[in-house]
């Protein structure tokens, strides 16, 4: 599984298939619609042959396991971004109604300065990563986990829950040693917390799927409604990518409002895009270039996404920087989530690798009271990795 895991494609590509997949199954196309559903599968699988062939692997377990973060540099920069994002998610639920305990319509009201805090408390997802890595005091470990993963359910943001439990998922498989059976037990409950907390929440923010007019499949329709909240979500995306691609609908707005800070709502809700079900407004990554610069542009978006991840990748050699790191779990998460929402061709996310980027940049400036923190056998694990990035 851990081979699996080490391909870049597979964040991308397998979450593409197998939301396509269960499209099929949840969904009586309407006619037309196929060519959508094919079109994404079709270069989901050019994109993970060309990637088997390419060579290019994530960093094996020994060189995470050899790289030790306690007392570096990087920890204490790390350390000190944490305490950032922590005093934001202090002023958005002080400042602000909290969704979950006053009202759940509140999750979307970013008036008042709100829309400006969200930006750094969003971040809250790398706080468990950070406190696995970083701390030795299990009380401030215990802390920046709790914190990073009760934040989000206070404000009703499921997105902010499943980045925390990837991230975090993903940190302890490779982190552990090779010669020891993968923590499926830790992984699969962090699994069904998820999608627990994703279908109450859901349910919770949305109501019940009553006033949902989509081609449901029967077998869908016997599905518990928790379960098929989960599947809605999961198949929405590529569902309303293949309605616009057989209504041959273009608005380039939407890319562009994605696109350029503060130049207009990249909301799809109360326009005129003509969606199937107007209260299922969610599409994929590439719906917006779909709209903008058709079927090429979404293609090239895909591949574009690819490329970025495969940047991701590299900058994992020769020692699996922190920041780096930090870089390839938000680049490996939006890969992951890319049929569900934009969130890779976003200045948000351009903001959160810049801000890596520059933390990077100050590890470097500040004294080197130690050498980073790497076992005995740190050399050949670095030559090794140097031919696998070759």
């Amino acid at each position: 599984m851990r081979r699996v895991l080490r391909l870049p494609s597979i964040y991308l590509c397998l979450p593409m298939l197998l939301t396509c997949g269960l499209t099929l199954f949840t969904y009586k196309l309407p006619p037309g619609y196929l060519e959508g559903i094919l079109l994404l599968v079709v270069i989901s699988v050019l994109i993970m042959l060309f990637d088997v062939a390419s060579g290019l692997r994530l960093p094996g377990p020994s060189l995470f396991r050899a790289r030790n973060y306690l007392g570096t540099r990087e920890s204490l920069v790390a350390l000190g971004f944490a305490a950032f994002i922590i005093l934001f998610c202090v002023l958005d639920l002080v400042l602000f109604p909290i969704p979950l305990i006053d009202a759940p319509a509140s999750y979307a009201q970013m008036e008042g300065g709100r829309l400006h805090v969200r930006h750094i408390s969003d971040m809250c997802w790398v706080l468990p990563p950070i406190g696995l890595l970083c701390t030795r005091s299990k009380r401030l470990r215990g802390a920046l986990i709790f914190i990073g993963f009760a934040f989000p359910v206070l404000v009703i943001d499921r997105n902010r829950i499943f980045a925390a439990l990837f991230a975090t998922a993903l940190v302890i498989v490779f982190r552990r040693d090779e010669a020891k059976r993968l923590p499926w037990v830790t992984v699969s409950l962090l699994a069904v917390i998820g999608g627990t907390v994703f279908s109450v929440l859901g349910i919770l923010r949305s109501g019940t799927l009553d006033t949902v007019a989509l081609p449901f499949s029967d077998l869908y329709r016997a599905m518990p409604v928790g379960v098929q909240w989960l599947l809605l979500y999961a198949t929405a995306g590529p569902y309303n990518f293949a309605s616009m691609l057989a209504k041959h609908y273009s608005n380039a707005s939407f890319l562009i409002n994605q696109l350029v800070p503060m130049s207009g709502s990249i909301a799809t809700a109360g326009t005129d895009i003509p969606l199937d079900a107007s209260n299922i407004n969610v599409g994929s990554e590439f719906l917006p270039f779909l709209l903008a610069l058709g079927p090429l542009g979404a293609m090239m978006s895909i591949v574009l996404l690819y490329v970025l991840q495969r940047w991701s990748v590299r900058r994992l050699y020769p020692g699996v920087s922190l920041f780096s790191l930090l870089i390839f779990l938000r680049m490996s998460y939006v890969c992951l989530m890319s049929p569900f929402a934009p969130q890779a061709f976003t200045w948000t996310n351009a903001g959160f690798i810049a801000i890596c980027l520059v933390l990077q940049a100050l590890v470097g400036l500040l004294p080197n009271r130690r050498v980073p923190g790497f076992g005995p056998n740190v050399a050949v694990l670095q030559a090794d990795a140097r031919k696998l990035s070759s």
